[in-house]
């Protein structure tokens, strides 16, 4: 009989359940997945990075007030029949494409207990196979296919797999942090500059206690046995699940496979945070042919003539 735990990975799990409150007031009865980066909004573009990765049936895990999440990627026919009569059919094509984007599943997390937590609502859509899960503030540039590495690794070591990004020594205690082996091994490409294997993870350590200056960052490929491990997981840091200390269990143990990790040095945008989301607007709408051309030029005569001060 085939284990479903060694076969292809097909769901992507997207947690935004976070109360955004760094973005307050503006996310007060807006979920912070919903504001716009250039003309759509952040959680758009998390679930377009899993379909171009071959992960079309995508499980939200939700929590109170992101309704209009929901309602972004449901039909609104009082708003395509008013652009149809009006022959806007760019603006009606562009409405239609948050509809068939991917077979979307919604979950509730009652409790915001952690990021564990949240994964572990996952489990019974998910069930015996491996899945990715796509942090709903994180956005990967998709000139980066980091995700679809990501998949690559997992289908040639299995195990599980987390995506590690250098950061400055002075804010890895912001992350998870991980201890990896450069060792090569035979027959392996572990041990190359970007894919490693996870020995050990320390939820926000400490500077001085970092084992690394590699951060995971919001994408992993999981094998399903992480389940089993987040269960038996008591709270850690901040009193919440966290996924970090059972990647940590997994890493150490071996059990459910290894841990590998993939050194990423693409594009990343963090619109969790404030400077950082207004960073991530403008660098996307200056890649824009529509949008780049104009707001270049009007930046370089902004910054060229102090900032409008």
């Amino acid at each position: 009989m085939t284990d479903p735990a060694a076969g292809p990975v097909t769901k992507a799990v997207v947690t935004v359940a976070g109360l955004g409150t760094r973005f307050l007031p503006a996310t007060k009865a807006t979920p912070k997945e919903m504001l716009p980066v250039v003309d759509k909004p952040a959680i758009q573009y998390v679930v377009e990075e899993a379909v171009a990765a071959g992960l079309d049936d995508v499980l939200l895990v939700t929590g109170r007030n992101k309704n209009a999440i929901e309602n972004h990627f449901d039909r609104n026919w009082e708003l395509e029949a008013a652009l149809e009569a009006k022959g806007d059919l760019e603006r009606l094509a562009r409405v239609r494409e948050t509809v068939v984007v991917a077979d979307m599943h919604y979950t509730r997390q009652g409790d915001p207990r952690g990021l564990g937590h949240a994964v572990l609502c996952a489990a019974r859509h998910v069930g015996d196979a491996p899945f990715a899960v796509l942090l709903g503030d994180d956005l990967i540039d998709p000139r980066d296919p980091l995700l679809t590495t990501m998949l690559d690794v997992r289908t040639r070591h299995g195990g599980s797999v987390v995506a590690l990004m250098r950061v400055p020594a002075d804010q890895i205690n912001l992350y998870g942090c991980a201890e990896v082996d450069h060792t090569p091994r035979e027959n392996d490409d572990t041990g190359t500059d970007d894919i490693v294997r996870v020995t050990d993870l320390v939820e926000k350590p400490e500077v001085a206690d970092a084992p690394s200056d590699l951060a995971v960052i919001g994408r992993y490929v999981l094998d399903p046995g992480v389940f089993d491990v987040l269960r038996k997981t008591s709270p850690g840091r901040g009193g919440e699940i966290q996924l970090t200390d059972a990647l940590r269990t997994m890493a150490r143990s071996g059990d459910h496979g290894p841990v590998h990790g993939v050194v990423f040095e693409g594009r990343r945008y963090d619109t969790g945070d404030r400077l950082e989301y207004l960073k991530t607007v403008v660098r996307l709408a200056c890649d824009r042919e529509d949008l780049g051309p104009d707001l270049r030029a009007w930046l370089k005569d902004f910054v060229g003539a102090g900032m409008g001060g």
